[in-house]
């Protein structure tokens, strides 16, 4: 349970199961509160006008979305269970209020978003980044576990080509070629890097 997430919000939540490819919310519909991933992963999308699909993020357990709905009438993104999973609603109302009563919980939740914020520049600061293997690189160096060589994935290679800005093609090709050179060691659902992150 996430820090900010007191006694009374803790209360007022309501849990809801989703299945692989269930919509939890979509763009334009009406804001209920912010969700807590409790078991699986929810990615956040958005649909441009030739259908083509953006990744905005993926949420994984311990992670909150839709964070931006305390602030706003509608949802801005479509929020899609990428496996099966479990989220739990915390109502506007209730959090909010809980924020005025309580400044340490407000503290904590705006403390979470400061992160959310560094996690975010640092995927920009990837996207701006031109060659696929050096993007691919990047990612892997900054999502090492604590041996600084194990990058669990949270999702689908497709799903990690959509984050990183790649087409499926380019991806695979991509770490095709850095398994060939040794660069990196694919498994299933994860990747090691020859050698320790700096």
């Amino acid at each position: 349970m996430a820090d900010w997430v007191t006694q009374t919000v803790r209360a007022a939540g309501v849990e809801r199961a989703l299945k692989v490819g269930q919509v939890l919310f979509r763009t334009g519909q009406r804001t209920t509160g912010l969700y807590e991933v409790i078991t699986g992963n929810v990615r956040l999308v958005r649909v441009d006008r030739s259908g083509r699909e953006a990744v905005l993020h993926i949420a994984a357990a311990g992670e909150t979305l839709a964070e931006a709905s305390l602030f706003a009438s509608a949802y801005h993104c479509d929020a899609v269970a990428m496996s099966d999973a479990v989220v739990r609603l915390y109502p506007k109302a209730t959090v909010l209020t809980e924020f005025e009563r309580n400044p340490k919980a407000a503290r904590a939740f705006t403390a979470m978003l400061a992160r959310q914020v560094m996690n975010l520049r640092t995927r920009l600061e990837q996207r701006n980044i031109h060659s696929a293997r050096d993007r691919v690189r990047h990612y892997l160096t900054l999502n090492a576990g604590a041996d600084g060589r194990t990058v669990t994935l949270a999702g689908t290679l497709k799903d990690l080509a959509a984050e990183l800005g790649l087409t499926h093609e380019a991806l695979y090709r991509t770490l095709a070629d850095m398994a060939a050179a040794g660069e990196i060691e694919r498994l299933d659902g994860i990747m090691r890097l020859a050698r320790p992150r700096m």
